[in-house]
């Protein structure tokens, strides 16, 4: 771990593997879990304990911006997995002074006001939006987000991830015709967190 330099100074290798420490650290655990999509598991990956914490938050941002398609203006993902990650991205892109707006996507439309389903800015038609994950599972999340801005009138031809975690994901959007990558494999983070062997502690 670099931990007394800065993240917001790491070259991105190196900041690639801290958040993959920390993802070890905080966010993976081993056991008997049932999904959101209702599988069994024996791990679970809490992506949103790497988001939210700080240091992650950075990382995030800076590892997916490159990833980010030069014509994209917006970085969106269903509420709550993808709040953090389109904050986090928005941010670091104003750094770098490039202009991404973050839109949120609620799971129900709310029922008040406007009753939409889309919070943020209204951008113009056809806006190329680029939609992020934590983890993808099956796929599905991520795809609802997708339609729901391509409803909106906005143009979505890409998903980023932080894990995936090889159960149909990609081949589903491959299917749908769109962009898939992912910072992480789950066999990647499994490999890393088993030479960890034990030494796991709160932070990185």
């Amino acid at each position: 771990m670099s931990a007394s330099v800065p993240w917001v100074n790491l070259d991105l290798p190196t900041l690639r593997q801290n958040l993959l420490h920390l993802f070890c650290n905080v966010a993976y655990k081993e056991g008997d879990f049932t999904l959101s999509s209702g599988q069994s598991s024996s791990y679970y990956i809490n992506g949103k304990l790497v988001t939210l914490h700080p240091q992650g938050a950075v990382a995030v941002g800076r590892l997916l911006l490159p990833q980010i398609r030069p014509s994209a203006i917006a970085v969106s993902g269903l509420t709550r997995g993808a709040d953090p990650m389109v904050s986090a991205t928005s941010v670091v892109a104003a750094y770098e002074g490039r202009d991404l707006t973050g839109l949120l996507i609620r799971k129900e439309a709310k029922g008040h006001g406007t009753q939409a389903y889309l919070e943020g800015p209204t951008l113009p038609p056809g806006s190329e939006v680029a939609v992020l994950e934590d983890v993808v599972t099956t796929g599905q999340s991520a795809l609802k987000a997708v339609q729901r801005l391509r409803d909106a009138g906005y143009t979505v031809t890409q998903i980023l991830a932080l894990v995936d975690r090889n159960q149909g994901g990609a081949a589903l959007y491959q299917g749908e015709g769109l962009e898939f990558w992912s910072l992480f494999s789950l066999a990647e983070v499994q490999r890393h967190w088993k030479t960890l062997d034990g030494n796991l502690v709160g932070s990185p």
